[in-house]
Parts: structure tokens; sequence; C-alpha cells
């Protein structure tokens, strides 16, 4: 399965929602973290929930954080543990919420290009 990734720098790319099904392609990938930025239940019932995402990341030998960040109500505080996170985390990173454009907007204002 193809993943529908967008780099932003050779450490960090961003997607959209994936599921748990998706993270053995993401290791695959050579990714070594996922941080999920999509709140739980933001798409309804039919989104998975970030727990059982976290489950089959760590069973794919992934590292994976769950930062929920509010579309539309992006804070200070995402903004710097999203750079904690990037800081911390074994890379490759790969982040992802609805569309991957929160992901995109905090890496943006964390790196000073936005």
């Amino acid at each position: 399965m193809a993943l529908p990734v967008q780099a932003l720098s050779d450490d960090v790319s961003v997607a959209p929602q994936l599921s748990p099904q998706d993270m053995a392609a993401v290791a695959a990938a050579g990714y070594k973290s996922v941080i999920i930025n999509r709140p739980d239940m933001e798409g309804g019932p039919e989104q998975p929930t970030s727990q059982s995402i976290m489950d089959a990341g760590l069973e794919a030998g992934l590292e994976v954080v769950y930062q929920p960040v509010v579309s539309g109500a992006m804070t200070q505080d995402d903004v710097t543990r999203f750079t904690q996170l990037m800081d911390s985390m074994p890379k490759p990173i790969l982040a992802f919420c609805r569309t991957g454009t929160r992901c995109t907007v905090m890496y943006r204002a964390a790196t000073g290009q936005g």
C-alpha cells in the first residue's frame, strides 16, 4: 500500500488520517516515529481511536505519541509540544491529522517557516 505522505524535511513528513492497519506500512517505509495530531472522535465513530493506532504502531516497532490538536484552535503550547516531540523522537517522523494540514502548520510554526 502506498502511504499518502508529504515530506516536509528529511526528518518529518505528514499524512492524512491513518489507521491501525497502516502502521506496518509506515514502519516498512522507514519511519521510526508517529505523532497523532487528530483528536479522538473528531471524525465521528468511524475514525480509528488513537489507542488502536498506538497499539498497532508499537507492534510494528514504532514510537507513537498522541498529541491532539483541535482544528482551527491551535495554540502556542501545541506548537511547543510538537517541537519537543520533533526534537526528541527517533527520526524520521510521520505526523498525521485529518488532512495533514494541521501538522504542516505546526511544523512551519515550529521551524520558523510560517
